[in-house]
C-alpha cells in the first residue's frame, strides 16, 4: 500500500475506486466497506483508494477543546488498511481553510481534477463537506457533470459500520474489552512510554510502570484488567489498573499502571504495548495499604489464570 501525505506529486491511479471516511479502528464494519471497495475495482480493472484526514477535523478546527479520543493510533490504522490489501492511503492534510470547501468545490477540485476518480463508493448516509451538506444525492447529480461514477454501498454495510462503530466506543468506555475485540476482530490495545511514579508499588510488592498514554487515545472506564504487554519484540503477561488510586492518593489524576508478572528489569523511557484481555474489577478505595496489598495477591492470581486460560493470539 502506498501512503500519500499530500497530493503534490501524486502519481498516476488506475482508475481510482475511492471511499471517504475516518476509518478509526478499522474495524469489522470497515472491513466490509474495504472488502465492496477491493470488489468494486477488481470488476472494472482499477486500484483502491482510502481517502482521510490527518490531522482529526475536529482537532483542526478546535485544537485546544476538541474532546476527540481515538480507537486506534494512526499508526496502527495504516497497518490494519495495508493488512486489508488496499493500494493507496491518502492522508489528506485538512486545515480550517479547507473546512471552507462546499462539497461540489471538494468533488470537482480534488476528487476529480487531482485524483481523476473512476469511481466513488459512498454511503446512503454519509455527508462531507462545508456544513455537511455532501450527500449521496448530491454525488448523483455531480457524477454525470463531471464524468465519475457513484457506488452507493449496500445499506446492510453501512449498517453494520454504523452499529460496530457505535458499540466499540460503548464498550470501552464501559471496560467491556471482550466486548469490543468481538467487534474489532482484535484484542483492544493501545501504546504509551513508561515516566516515574510514586514506587509505591515497589513498597508493598506490586511494582508497576506508569504509562503515559496519548490524551487522543479512547482509555475504558476505571478498574483492575489482565493484560498482555508487547516489549522488545517479547508478548509479557500482567494486570493493569486504571484510575485515581484513592486508597494512596488524593489528587484525584488518573494512572494507567501496569504490574507485569516475573519481570523486574527497569522500563523507564520504554514504549509499552498494552493488550487488553479482560476487566476484573472495579476499582476500589481500601481502609489499609495492608487490606489493598491483600486484594492485589488475589488480582494477580485471578489475571494469571484468565490469562491462562486465553487463547487470544497478541503482537
Amino acid at each position: 500500500m502506498k501512503v500519500h501525505h499530500s497530493l503534490e506529486n501524486i502519481p498516476a491511479i488506475k482508475k481510482p475506486v475511492l471511499t471517504i471516511g475516518t476509518f478509526d479502528g478499522v474495524h469489522l464494519g470497515h472491513q466490509s466497506i474495504l472488502s465492496h471497495l477491493k470488489n468494486t475495482a477488481q470488476k472494472i480493472g482499477g486500484e483502491t483508494v482510502v481517502f482521510t484526514f490527518h490531522p482529526h477535523p475536529r482537532i483542526a478546527l478546535n485544537p485546544d477543546d476538541h474532546g476527540l479520543e481515538m480507537i486506534q493510533e494512526l499508526e496502527d490504522r495504516i497497518k490494519k488498511l495495508e493488512a486489508s490489501g488496499i493500494d493507496h492511503l491518502i492522508l489528506f492534510p485538512f486545515t480550517k481553510e479547507f473546512s471552507r470547501l462546499s462539497a461540489t468545490e471538494f468533488v470537482r477540485n480534488i476528487l476529480v481534477n487531482q485524483l481523476h476518480i473512476h469511481t466513488l463508493t459512498i454511503g446512503y448516509n454519509h455527508h462531507f463537506g462545508r456544513n455537511r451538506e455532501g450527500s449521496i444525492e448530491l454525488l448523483n447529480e455531480l457524477a454525470p457533470v463531471y464524468g465519475f461514477f457513484v457506488d452507493e454501498i449496500p445499506a446492510f454495510v453501512e449498517s453494520e459500520k454504523s452499529v460496530s462503530s457505535t458499540k466499540i466506543r460503548e464498550a470501552i468506555s464501559a471496560g467491556d474489552v471482550k466486548q469490543a475485540q468481538a467487534f474489532l476482530g482484535e484484542v483492544y490495545h493501545f501504546s504509551g512510554i513508561v515516566v516515574e511514579g510514586d514506587k509505591i508499588g515497589n513498597k508493598i510488592g506490586f511494582p508497576t510502570a506508569n504509562i503515559n498514554v496519548s490524551k487522543l487515545q479512547l482509555i475504558p472506564k476505571k478498574g483492575v484488567f489482565a493484560v498482555k504487554v508487547k516489549f522488545n519484540g517479547q508478548i509479557m503477561e500482567g494486570m493493569m489498573n486504571i484510575g485515581n488510586r484513592p486508597t494512596i492518593s488524593e489528587n484525584g489524576e488518573r494512572r494507567v499502571e501496569i504490574h507485569l508478572f516475573d519481570f523486574s528489569e527497569n522500563l523507564y523511557g520504554k514504549n509499552l504495548v498494552v493488550y487488553l484481555i479482560d476487566r476484573v474489577r472495579e476499582e476500589k478505595n481500601f481502609q489499609s495499604i495492608e487490606a489493598l496489598t491483600e486484594q492485589l495477591k488475589q488480582d494477580e492470581k485471578h489475571c494469571r489464570d484468565i490469562l491462562q486460560q486465553s487463547s487470544v493470539v497478541v503482537g
